[in-house]
């Protein structure tokens, strides 16, 4: 059996050098919901690739890191896993002592794309949908000692409609290498044998001074809720699980990019004997809305005040761990990086991540701008794809017709698209940096974006919804949103009584000699063979093009992108994150000018 390394020929993170592969990312997975016991299942695991009609393997063929795709280096393979093949894993663990008559629960954070998953040769559970955390109850198959797990994973990739983001087979322009498998942290933890805490929804109250909760039992049951300041209890309330409980939070210290103040919140799950469960979480008291500015423009506001939201397309791509971060470390370099340069917010391009970047983004005070991950696929000609780019004319996205041509023809893949965006909602809704939601990008997989902008507002009234960023304009949701390269930005239409939303734009190419994905490929909007060029065209484009329309209803605006992307080589930072190819002061001041001119105008 081969043993495992990291796959060299493409560049590499400094993380990755630093960590122990017997124990990869070995932080808590779940920061919004913590208990005290658990334990990792991330590491060596065996692998095997069959033909998807194939059971489990005998025989493995080598040892893959968990939670690596096997197409990325980490993993150790770095191999491409194809339609007609299955992914095995297999690894064998056992149960603590202190652990014995409790319920043990087997999480994944992620796994990409449709699982099956068994222990001790007993099948556990089955799973499709590659963003979202599943659970699996396995106390009653768990024997004394070690016990075994396998998990087989089928993942299509491109060639099936599942929401896939940038995920292709062939990799090339603005779509990347697949992340196929176990790509988040795999754990178990144990729970009281009666009941326990599943999850909790909170819903901050500003003008109510007030936390509603929600917590979810097992079977209901009594539970007891406090939240502190600084150590100091501010609220308190019991109540019944399964409903929703206002606990209050008076004059409550607001959260905000500028002071991104978090509250300690405890839930007890009790029972005549005391408390049987025991759960701890954070929340941030903030609210946003949208509402007409002194300008007679709308606005998006936070707290009850306007904001401009100005930041980066953040793909949330290694070049060695691909769409897992090598390190907890990688994750806080792009939150900190972000903010360095000024900016407010980032918008997370059809991925979610590990609930620690979430975590993350609440504490340091960076707004985010959420995509669902994109499925089906734009299957509009290249000309019409040209014309609904240029001329952000309308085109229906309803009926037939508009299913076929975004691979939306079968009722079980617009079905599944539905059920995993409200997954993706209800998984990170707790989480106070996330501003607004964004069900569509550039018509990848749309359809009926106008009924689901109104569900997804249903299901979370609490934030805004970008209902179809970039093309398929069907005039709904909070934000007239246009992708904007090449061509000089415009005011936004008369009559449109949304704010205006520049929710890609610019894309300026500069490659790094040294920091390239494949040492030679580049894509971009604009090239520029020097810096000085760079950061000239890039402070004339904020000066002259993103400034003027603020007075005229410009109220967020998002530069491609963080960093660069395999082949895209238009970020602020290189792949690797070693070389910032921008003026760090530059960008801060031109920043600082944006802020100014909107408060001015706003």
């Amino acid at each position: 059996m081969k043993e495992w390394r990291p796959v060299k020929g493409n560049i590499m993170t400094r993380w990755a050098a630093q960590f122990d592969p017997a124990a990869p990312l070995p932080e808590y997975p779940r920061p919004q919901m913590v208990r005290r016991q658990w334990r990792s299942l991330n590491g060596l695991w065996d692998y095997a690739v069959t033909p998807r009609a194939a059971t489990s393997p005998e025989v493995y063929e080598g040892k893959i890191l968990v939670p690596f795709a096997i197409e990325t280096a980490l993993s150790g393979v770095k191999r491409p896993l194809l339609p007609d093949q299955l992914l095995w894993y297999r690894r064998f663990f056992t149960i603590p002592d202190t652990w014995k008559d409790r319920r043990i629960l087997l999480h994944f954070e992620a796994v990409d794309w449709q699982c099956d998953c068994y222990v001790n040769r007993q099948k556990v559970g089955s799973h499709a949908g590659g963003y979202v955390p599943f659970t699996f109850d396995i106390s009653e198959v768990l024997a004394p000692g070690e016990n075994e797990l396998v998990v087989s994973v089928w993942d299509p990739t491109d060639s099936h409609w599942q929401q896939k983001g940038k995920q292709v087979l062939q990799p090339e322009s603005i779509y990347y290498t697949a992340t196929s498998g176990i790509w988040q942290t795999v754990w178990v933890e144990p729970v009281h044998a009666d009941n326990y805490i599943v999850r909790l929804k909170l819903v901050p109250k500003v003008d109510n001074e007030a936390l509603e909760v929600e917590v979810f039992t097992r079977s209901e049951g009594r539970v007891s809720i406090a939240a502190t300041s600084e150590g100091v209890e501010v609220g308190m309330i019991e109540g019944v699980s399964g409903h929703k409980l206002r606990l209050p939070v008076p004059n409550p210290h607001l959260w905000s990019p500028q002071d991104p103040f978090l509250y300690s919140l405890k839930v007890d799950l009790l029972k005549e004997a005391g408390v049987i469960d025991s759960v701890e979480s954070y929340f941030g008291m903030r609210k946003i809305s949208a509402g007409v500015g002194q300008s007679g423009h709308k606005r998006i506001l936070l707290n009850g005040k306007p904001i401009f939201l100005h930041g980066p397309l953040d793909q949330g791509y290694w070049p060695d761990g691909g769409m897992t971060p090598p390190s907890d470390e990688a994750l806080i370099f792009d939150i900190e990086k972000t903010l360095e340069l000024g900016f407010n917010m980032t918008r997370k391009h059809v991925k979610v991540e590990p609930r620690r970047w979430y975590y993350h983004a609440d504490r340091l005070g960076l707004l985010v701008i959420q995509d669902m991950p994109s499925g089906g696929k734009n299957m509009l000609a290249e000309d019409e794809i040209v014309r609904v780019m240029f001329s952000n004319r309308k085109r229906k996205d309803t009926g037939a017709r508009s299913y076929r041509k975004a691979w939306r023809e079968s009722a079980e893949a617009r079905r599944d698209f539905e059920a995993e965006l409200a997954a993706v909602i209800e998984h990170l809704r707790n989480a106070p940096s996330i501003a607004i939601w964004t069900p569509f990008n550039e018509s990848w997989g749309q359809f009926d974006a106008a009924r689901i902008s109104e569900s997804v507002k249903r299901q979370d009234p609490s934030r805004l919804v970008d209902h179809a960023s970039g093309w398929l304009e069907q005039g709904a949701g909070d934000f007239c949103s246009r992708h904007v390269y090449v061509l000089k930005l415009k005011k936004p239409p008369r009559n449109d009584t949304r704010i205006y939303f520049i929710s890609e734009y610019g894309g300026y190419n500069y490659q790094e000699t040294g920091h390239l994905w494949n040492g030679e490929s580049e894509f971009g909007y604009a090239m520029f063979p020097e810096k000085a060029a760079l950061h000239e065209a890039y402070a004339n484009l904020i000066r002259t093009q993103i400034m003027p329309l603020i007075p005229h209803g410009l109220g967020a605006a998002v530069y491609t992108q963080f960093s660069d992307v395999e082949i895209e080589t238009n970020g602020f930072f290189t792949y690797d994150r070693e070389i910032l190819k921008f003026d760090m002061d530059l960008v801060r001041a031109l920043n600082c000018e944006i802020y100014e001119a909107f408060s001015s105008s706003a």
